[in-house]
């Protein structure tokens, strides 16, 4: 088992994030109806979830020619990943050698935000009933080879420690 430790500069990345993820959404128009119809369940991007301080999560991250590649165990405690346990070999792999490299669930979703702002060819994500996400699809590149992402976001639990 290999876990990852919090380091201040890993903090600072991930205000950044999430400080970029909440320019970015400011600026998508709000949605609703004109016509009458009864409006749709909000998405993520419309009423955005509030990422808790302190939780923790399994990540399936699969597809592409990444280094992210395999099932983890997540935990996150102000913001920033303090543990991440990899689950099979190449999730071992991937936390050894760049342990960096495992998001916390607000760098996932600033991560599909930049997608959408650079144009992806798919940049698609399914939401929990608590707005939390629970799948994440990338291609950057309709004709590139490589470049998808796949993240699965399971056993997701919020620590009533935050």
């Amino acid at each position: 088992m290999t876990a990852v430790r919090a380091r201040s500069r890993a903090r600072a990345r991930t205000r950044a994030r999430h400080a970029l993820l909440a320019g970015l959404l400011c600026a998508l128009p709000a949605c609703g109806t004109d016509d009458g119809s009864p409006a749709r369940p909000p998405t993520w991007e419309e009423q955005p979830w509030e990422e808790p301080a302190a939780y923790a999560y399994t990540l399936k991250s699969a597809e592409g020619e990444r280094a992210l590649i395999g099932t983890f165990r997540v935990t996150v405690r102000d913001g920033v990943v303090t543990e991440a346990v990899g689950l099979d070999d190449s999730a071992r792999r991937a936390v050894e050698s760049a342990p960096e490299a495992v998001p916390t669930l607000g760098e996932l979703l600033a991560e599909l935000a930049l997608a959408r702002q650079e144009g992806a060819a798919k940049a698609d994500a399914e939401y929990a009933s608590d707005g939390h996400p629970v799948r994440i699809a990338l291609d950057r590149a309709e004709n590139t080879v490589d470049d998808e992402a796949l993240y699965v976001i399971t056993a997701y639990e919020p620590s009533p420690r935050a």
